[in-house]
């Protein structure tokens, strides 16, 4: 992302969120302010998405992702989590829609995209809920920590972070810090995020895809930086505090989001992770 401007990921996981509730009617997950935050042309959208037929796998992924995150964050919720965290918010609607009246919502971005989105949400009449928090945080000259305590984060409440479309931007530095911090909150902590194993590692067609993929994002100025090994990180959970998790990778989203889809040759590339400090 460019100092002083929204970024252009979160605009175009947006985009495809939106092409989902119009080409696919939702199936995978349904999010009736998808379009209307774009505050763009319907058809404009679908004819883009139309255009580029091999996007199709991104926009279900993306669709796939986020109902991973709202089914995780029912079951925590049901187990005593009353805080959430959207980290990397972008024009996530989530808040706008929360089921949960005893859930406050605290949206993390950048002040460039955060103020970005607030445009959005005027000019579509989104309604911003009393349970919504604004946490504009510029990790160049604040921590997490920082930013979600000037919006009246309570570490003592149990809290579900959701981290989606982030972590292969990151340098190995700041995915850790960040994984930390969220480990050290008192009253325990979820997390769910998504990370993609390297090329290398994937079958010859898969990893074509993902760099074709990466090659897209870097020449659009947010290049792909950090693609992780599953065994090496689900070890390195553990050791800084989180007991229990959920890993799922490709084959395992193809068949509990998109039956009927071709499944994939193998388990390695793309992986929705849910980590929990067992204490709510």
């Amino acid at each position: 992302m460019q100092q002083g401007t929204p970024s252009r990921t979160a605009h175009e996981a947006a985009t495809h969120r939106a092409a989902h509730q119009l080409l696919e009617h939702g199936r995978v997950h349904g999010d009736p302010l998808a379009l209307r935050i774009l505050c763009e042309d319907p058809e404009t959208i679908a004819q883009e998405a139309r255009a580029h037929p091999r996007r199709r796998e991104l926009r279900l992924f993306i669709a796939a992702r986020q109902r991973f995150a709202e089914d995780t964050l029912v079951g925590a919720v049901e187990r005593g989590v009353r805080q959430l965290v959207v980290l990397g918010a972008g024009l996530d609607t989530f808040a706008y829609r929360n089921p949960h009246a005893e859930l406050s919502v605290f949206e993390v971005d950048h002040p460039a995209t955060q103020a970005w989105k607030r445009e959005r949400l005027a000019r579509a009449n989104i309604v911003i809920p009393p349970s919504l928090r604004f946490a504009p945080t510029d990790f160049e000259r604040q921590t997490l920590a920082e930013g979600l305590s000037r919006a009246g984060f309570d570490a003592s409440v149990p809290t579900f972070f959701t981290w989606l479309g982030v972590v292969v931007y990151l340098t190995d530095e700041a995915t850790w810090s960040t994984l930390r911090f969220i480990a050290s909150v008192p009253a325990g902590s979820h997390v769910v995020f998504d990370y993609s194993n390297p090329p290398a590692a994937l079958p010859p067609a898969d990893a074509a895809s993902l760099t074709e993929a990466a090659a897209r994002m870097a020449a659009s100025g947010e290049p792909w930086i950090n693609y992780l090994d599953t065994p090496p990180l689900l070890q390195r959970l553990r050791t800084i505090g989180y007991d229990a998790f959920d890993d799922l990778g490709a084959k395992q989203i193809v068949a509990r989001y998109l039956p009927g889809h071709p499944p994939p040759a193998s388990d390695l590339g793309p992986h929705f992770v849910h980590a929990a400090q067992r204490r709510t």
